[in-house]
């Protein structure tokens, strides 16, 4: 009696999962960074890392006064 499936296997076409496209569609909710926004952010930067800095000095100047 015949085989109704072949012998060879059937090559698959989709094996690699889904990707979606890179790109946006019109109406996407991503705005693209002012540059007053990087100006805040630097400036938050700065005052955080001074008042690190100043609370090692002081740490510093009081483990040396002993």
């Amino acid at each position: 009696m015949p085989r109704i499936l072949p012998n060879r296997r059937i090559p698959r076409h989709h094996l690699m999962p889904y990707r979606p496209s890179r790109r946006r569609p019109h109406g996407s909710d991503a705005k693209p960074v002012r540059a007053s926004d990087l100006v805040l952010a630097l400036l938050g930067v700065v005052l955080l890392g001074g008042l690190a800095l100043g609370a090692a000095f002081t740490l510093a100047a009081g483990a040396t006064a002993l």
